[in-house]
């Protein structure tokens, strides 16, 4: 229990901001601070009485609410501020923690970040909703919002860094994703083989490495994804798409919101669909990047996460024995950026039964026909791959999907979804029924394990 009075005092007073961003930062700030002076005396959150908990929650809305009304007023000029006048491209992660430093209280320090990456996540204070606040609200911007997307969009460091190795050896093995060239494709095939391909901090830091090399090699003109053979021992030997999120490491707090659930959609799914940026002049978007089209192969499974993908693919080969799904509904948290793209390739009714009902949709359903283009026995995978490959190796090819995108999801139409969805799925990671049941399905795992081994 905790007993130190300063944690009973009435709720802070919101400052009004006056419009004068210098006044309205310290302001900021001083507000902030003297809510964490409170939130320091209470116990650590998994210690927290249920009033200890009622006091964090009030603290941390108070906290939330001044830095809503600071957005709402100065979010173009900080962004303008940190990026000196949108004229360096920021990355996410280095634009939140840019954020920390210039502006006090905005959002959480590196500091308290490292705390919180300590926690598992039903014991954190749950400070990435207050960068998915910042992020939100930056995108909700149309000015600044656009530049972030497109900085999004150019290439990563790690792929420039690794792109003279790739063209030599047609081929670079990443930690959890194999990427190699094969004739004009470019094959990226997901190796989390121990985790049936699930999507964790290191395959989406991967995945956008390898996407970036298929669309930087000029040698390539599609792009395929598979999952590789896996070790889980349900499905040993099979190849897997994906499992979506792993659900463990959320359970773990090893999810995180800006370079995961945040960064994967502002990253390699979203350059998948639009391109690379490789040009900062301004001009026509076919004139400033590259595009490639893509090619999904399913086997087994693709779930969650992996059905994602499938919604930004031109092309999806699955094996007559899969299925696709978006057990959001299951899960509790929002399935990326599926709410946005499902219904325009299934209709809304199917959508709802899809991502609010949990409907799986098996290959050989007829609904499947609406996300699958062919489906084939899993001996005949690799020739419709081929098949698929030289159909869309057309010179025409990338120009018509490009204006396939620009007519089906503008780039403003998704920034606007983008906002909404980072401040939603943060709430959604912190909600109580979500930390419950990854608790839940967490336990469960290790009985199983523990009576695995206690079996002869």
């Amino acid at each position: 229990m905790s007993t130190d009075p300063s944690t009973a005092a009435p709720a802070l007073a919101v400052p009004d901001p006056t419009g004068h961003i210098g006044t309205d930062a310290r302001r900021l700030a001083g507000h902030v601070a003297a809510a964490e002076r409170r939130l320091a005396a209470l116990p650590p959150v998994p210690d927290r009485t249920p009033e200890d908990r009622d006091r964090a929650a009030a603290l941390h809305a108070d906290a939330r609410l001044a830095r809503r009304a600071f957005l709402a007023r100065h979010t173009e000029i900080v962004y303008a501020l940190l990026t000196d006048g949108t004229t360096r491209r920021v990355r996410l992660p280095e634009l939140v923690r840019a954020a920390a430093e210039r502006f006090p209280g905005l959002v959480p320090t590196p500091a308290q970040m490292a705390a919180e990456s300590r926690c598992v996540q039903a014991g954190k204070e749950g400070r990435e909703i207050d960068q998915a606040l910042f992020c939100g609200a930056v995108l909700r911007s149309p000015t600044a919002g656009r530049h972030l997307v497109e900085t999004m969009l150019h290439p990563t460091p790690r792929a420039l860094a690794l792109l003279d190795t790739f063209r030599a050896a047609d081929r670079v093995e990443l930690d959890t994703v194999l990427v190699e060239r094969r004739g004009t494709a470019g094959h990226v095939e997901f190796r989390n083989t121990a985790r049936l391909n699930s999507e964790d901090a290191r395959l989406v830091a991967d995945l956008d490495t390898a996407v970036d090399l298929v669309l930087l090699d000029d040698r390539i003109r599609v792009g395929v994804l598979r999952g590789g053979v896996v070790d889980h021992p349900a499905y040993r030997g099979r190849r897997v798409f994906s499992a979506g999120v792993n659900l463990t490491d959320l359970r773990d707090g090893r999810i995180p919101f800006v370079e995961f659930l945040l960064g994967r959609e502002l990253g390699y799914v979203n350059k998948m669909l639009r391109g690379l940026l490789t040009d900062p002049a301004p001009g026509a978007w076919s004139e400033r990047g590259v595009a490639k089209p893509w090619i999904g192969a399913v086997d087994t499974f693709a779930i969650g996460g992996g059905m994602q993908l499938l919604l930004v693919l031109d092309h999806v080969v699955a094996e007559e024995d899969s299925y696709v799904s978006l057990p959001a509904a299951e899960e509790g948290i929002v399935p990326g950026l599926g709410n946005l793209r499902l219904t325009r390739l299934t209709g809304a009714r199917l959508a709802r039964q899809v991502v609010l009902g949990g409907r799986r949709i098996r290959a050989t359903d007829p609904d499947a026909r609406l996300i699958c283009d062919d489906v084939v026995p899993a001996d005949r995978m690799d020739d419709a791959i081929d098949t698929a490959v030289t159909a869309l190796s057309a010179p025409a090819v990338a120009a018509n999907r490009h204006m396939l995108t620009v007519a089906e999801e503008p780039l403003d139409h998704f920034r606007a979804y983008l906002a909404e969805f980072a401040v939603a799925q943060a709430h959604r990671t912190y909600a109580p029924d979500v930390l419950d049941k990854v608790e839940r399905r967490w336990r469960e795992r290790e009985r199983r394990r523990a009576a695995g081994r206690t079996q002869p």
